[in-house]
């Protein structure tokens, strides 16, 4: 290490979820920290919190919200006798307001930061050894090189580039630029029907865009529980989502103003004529020059970085986390978690991540939750499950918030009623599945369900009566007839 060269306990690349949570529990632990992070907003400034917040999860959110009140307005209001006249949307202030979140959840962790002293670093970080990192500045293009005991890389995603379908974020956009369009496309495609294309779906067909998304895959959401897909197919399919499976995409090209698709599935070849067309085929790590080439760090053939249980890489004190790894999904909240764990880890204090206890949350209208196992997957292996579901049609607040659609899905051991997995589409899934994953971390019950006190009239009584119904003791829903 040179004299000059800034020497610190932890240092951090990327500030994403997983990133910028390392660098604050890190701080908090009493560790000297830096966060090197190479994202920049619409004026040009350092923006923390990674895709997920500048790019992904928040602002996906902020304009499904607004989505949805349009579709409501336009669509729903009505059934509650309010007589609103003529809705229209200013798509730049829904922009704005995006915008305006973003900057907001942004400055929040670099006040955090702030507070904590941690050296907020804006410029691309690369691995240059087991201590040190390189910094080329985004202003100026100027290197630096600082150091530390341990180094936590955590540079995030990107959106994977399909050959067939070359991006110019003009006609042919990937999923970060669908979030930032200025006007509602009449005629939108979208290759992939996965979480990412199917929520940029929802958003846009509930402001007024015809919605086709093609699916190379024959099964829709073939990760999620099938009854839930099956469910999640017919609903959606209802709004107007025109959903092809087994559709693969050969070329996309633009001219006159178009965007023009060939695909092919089980009926042949056919063409689409398009305003747009997002390319959602799933992301990749951002391990391209994250390391100097002498450092060798171990990747896999896909980028990802080799981790043991640790989170630890093949380099002593460096470690890898969120989506730079294939230890559980690419989420945010797996991110954080590992996020306070590797810190922990470092200051000496050791605790397990359960990974079998994820949530996972697909941001639609109605939103899909679950968190387990899937009544597919155990039964491929031979477990003796015992399985129920309740409509949320049948619950009191359901029908009182116009908000019926979904079920309700509880999966247990047939000998020792442990929940082995909980399946829920519909309104306020994302929030209803929190319980289940507690359940499940404390191994209860579906008994255990059945006797807890369920606020009534509520959204959760689902869950209460799904374990009930394990035995047949729904209280809200006639008994299905053998």
């Amino acid at each position: 290490m040179s004299k000059n060269e800034q020497n610190y306990d932890v240092i951090v690349i990327g500030g994403g979820p997983a990133g910028y949570v390392a660098a604050i529990r890190s701080a908090q632990l009493g560790m000297k920290t830096a966060c090197v992070d190479n994202w920049t907003n619409h004026c040009g400034r350092g923006s923390l919190g990674g895709t997920y917040i500048n790019a992904g999860c928040i602002p996906a959110i902020a304009l499904l919200e607004t989505s949805k009140i349009y579709h409501q307005l336009n669509h729903e209001i009505a059934d509650h006798g309010i007589d609103v006249g003529s809705i229209s949307i200013d798509i730049l202030r829904m922009q704005q307001r995006k915008d305006k979140i973003i900057d907001n959840l942004s400055q929040q962790i670099a006040d955090i930061f702030q507070h904590w002293g941690i050296d907020s670093i804006l410029g691309k970080g690369r691995l240059l050894n087991s201590r040190q990192v390189e910094i080329c500045n985004m202003k100026d293009d100027q290197f630096s090189v600082i150091s530390a005991e341990n180094i936590i890389l955590a540079a995030g995603s990107s959106p994977m580039k399909l050959p067939c379908a070359p991006v110019d974020n003009e006609f042919i956009i990937d999923s970060n630029s669908a979030l930032n369009l200025q006007s509602v496309p009449k005629r939108l495609g979208i290759i992939g029907a996965g979480v990412i294309g199917f929520e940029l779906g929802g958003i846009w067909k509930k402001l007024g865009s015809e919605v086709i998304l093609l699916e190379a895959q024959e099964e829709f959401l073939p990760h999620a529980d099938q009854e839930i897909s099956r469910e999640a197919y017919r609903l959606y399919s209802q709004q107007g989502l025109d959903i092809r499976l087994g559709a693969r995409v050969i070329s996309a090209k633009k001219g006159n103003k178009k965007v023009t698709v060939e695909y092919e599935d089980k009926q042949g070849s056919h063409c689409l004529r398009l305003d747009k067309l997002i390319v959602a085929s799933g992301r990749k790590p951002n391990t391209e020059n994250l390391s100097a080439p002498e450092a060798n760090l171990l990747l896999d053939e896909n980028g990802f970085i080799h981790v043991d249980e640790n989170c630890s890489t093949t380099l002593p004190g460096v470690y890898a986390i969120g989506d730079m790894t294939l230890s559980g999904p690419m989420l945010a909240h797996k991110g954080l978690e590992e996020g306070v764990f590797v810190a922990e880890q470092i200051a000496g204090k050791q605790r397990p991540i359960n990974y079998e206890t994820i949530p996972n949350v697909i941001y639609t209208a109605p939103e899909i939750a679950w968190v387990g196992n899937t009544e597919q997957g155990l039964r491929a292996i031979g477990e003796k499950i015992k399985v129920s579901s309740f409509p949320l049609k049948a619950l009191s607040r359901a029908q009182v918030i116009g908000k019926t659609d979904g079920l309700v899905k509880i999966i247990t051991h047939a000998k020792s009623d442990v929940i082995l997995g909980v399946h829920i589409i519909g309104a306020q899934a994302s929030e209803l599945i929190a319980e289940a994953v507690l359940a499940m971390e404390f191994s209860a019950s579906a008994e255990d369900l059945a006797r807890t006190i369920h606020a009534h009239p509520t959204l959760a009584e689902g869950i209460h009566e799904a374990a009930l119904a394990l035995d047949k003791r729904s209280m809200h829903l006639l008994p299905v007839q053998s």
